[in-house]
Order: structure tokens, then sequence, then C-alpha cells
């Protein structure tokens, strides 16, 4: 990966939840690109840690570090850590999230047959339980406010930071099936406008990034074949993003890293920046 433009991070400790993924690992090289020495945090440790390695064998720093978004004791644990390994925390990326089965329903619409001649398998609205869209919504929303209660502290004695929270797509248009998930990005979209006020004062800054579609491990199944070929699902998406393609990981860096830009972007705060193709501004007509 090429790094479009370099900033000065220099010294500066950056945090990022849910770095052993595809697109947070390449927001955290783009970091380290620039300077910044990089904690990579996961629940799954060796996720972390092989792309902190993937950083110090590119000539950057970075460390991995196991942490559960959801436990603020856990989230704690990481951050003694942190200081102890790299000092006080300068940038926090709230990148830990994701959606499952338990908060999706099987079909776009429901239909009166769905609850009249319930087919097994099909999971409708009236299916979904209390624990299923509660489990989906806490990884996405308190997976980004518990994070940011214990990692904004150090910027705020510091008098400087940089917060980026991870929205979607969905926030901007709920997608069919996915209630939790929709719900709790539009959450995280109201968040980061919220905690940009709260901090106003502080010297801390609140952005977000809301991807449009980008392969992952998590949608790859969804939205592809086993040939690669793209599912009904995947063609009505690349049908509904006016450039006609997913999104590389790479394409997330150059956003990152103007908002992480104090003189590039020092007077912007509050802001979802999406970063689509054009999906969140075609109506499909």
């Amino acid at each position: 990966m090429s790094t479009p433009f370099k900033i000065d991070l220099k010294n500066q400790v950056a945090v990022i939840t849910g770095g052993g993924g595809i697109l947070c690992s390449v927001m955290a090289r783009a970091m380290a690109d620039c300077g910044a020495k990089v904690a990579i945090l996961d629940l799954k440790p060796e996720a972390a840690q092989k792309a902190a390695d993937e950083i110090v064998k590119a000539g950057g720093v970075a460390k991995g570090f196991a942490c559960n978004v959801l436990d603020k004791a856990s989230i704690e644990a990481a951050h003694a850590e942190i200081k102890a390994a790299f000092g006080p925390v300068d940038i926090l990326i709230n990148g830990a999230g994701g959606n499952h089965p338990k908060g999706t329903t099987s079909k776009e619409f429901l239909a009166v047959e769905d609850i009249t001649a319930k087919k097994d398998g099909v999971t409708t609205f009236y299916d979904l339980t209390a624990d299923g869209i509660s489990f989906v919504f806490n990884l996405n929303f308190l997976g980004t406010f518990l994070p940011t209660q214990v990692f904004s502290k150090d910027m705020v004695l510091k008098g400087r930071g940089n917060i980026i929270n991870i929205s979607s797509m969905n926030a901007f248009k709920p997608l069919t099936k996915i209630p939790a998930y929709s719900a709790a990005k539009a959450g995280v979209s109201n968040f980061t406008q919220w905690l940009a006020v709260h901090f106003s004062k502080t010297g801390v800054r609140v952005n977000a990034i809301a991807p449009g579609f980008f392969l992952t491990d998590q949608n790859r199944a969804l939205l592809t074949q086993p040939d690669g070929t793209p599912t009904a699902r995947g063609n009505t998406i690349i049908n509904h993003t006016p450039q006609g393609k997913y999104g590389k990981p790479e394409d997330l860096v150059g956003t990152l890293l103007w908002l992480l830009s104090n003189e590039g972007s020092g007077f912007v705060t509050g802001q979802v920046i999406a970063i689509d193709g054009g999906f969140s501004a075609f109506s499909g007509v």
C-alpha cells in the first residue's frame, strides 16, 4: 500500500479498535507510515499482532493488544498497557463493529403469509429477539462509546486530540434486512455530533467516516458467490453505486489523514464523511 500523501504524526500515539480487520489494518498502516506509534486492538490478539507485525516489518512502530470493546475493564487494561509501551493517547479510531445474523431478517419485505404460513428458516421482524438486537447494537454503539470514555481522557488532559468513529451508509439510508446494525450506525453518527460539541472547548475534535460498500471478511459471502460473481444483493449494491464498483480499503486513507491533520481540517468537527462512490447521493432513478 502506498500512502497517497503524508501528514506529520510523529510521536503521536494512535489507538485503533478492530485493528485486525481488513479496513482498519490499512488505516493503521497509513498512520504508522506518517510516524504514529500505533496500538492495534482486537478481540483476537493474534489478528492484532499480525497487523502490527506487518507495520514493524515496513519500518513503523506498532504493537497488538487484546481488547473486548464491550468490557470496560478490558479496555482499561489495554489502555494501561498502551501507556506503558507508548505513552498517553493522541488519536482514537473506533473501528470495532459489525453485524450478526441474530439481528437480521431473512427477507427484504414482510408478507402476510410469512406470519400465517410460516416457513422453516425464515426469520421475520417478529422473530428477532431482544438479545440479538442488543448484541448488534451494543457492538457498534457501546463498542464506540466505551473506548471513547477510556481513551479520550488522555487527549482532554493534553488539550488536543482526534477521535474518528466509523459510521456507515446505513446511518444515511437504512438497508433492508439489518435493522439493528442500521440503528446502531445512526446512533454512532449522532453520538459523533454530540461528542464533538461536548468536547469543543477541550481541543479534541470528533468526526466520523461512513464507508460505502467494501468487500471484507464479514460481508464477502453475502455479496459474492464462491466463484467471485456477485450475489443478487451484490448486484443491487453495485447498481445503486454510481461509480459502479466496491471501494478498496485504500480509498479510506485520504479522508482519514485529512481528518487527523490539524493543519488540514482544524476547523472540522462533528462531521460524518461518506466514502461511498456516490451511493448516498443516488435515488435509484
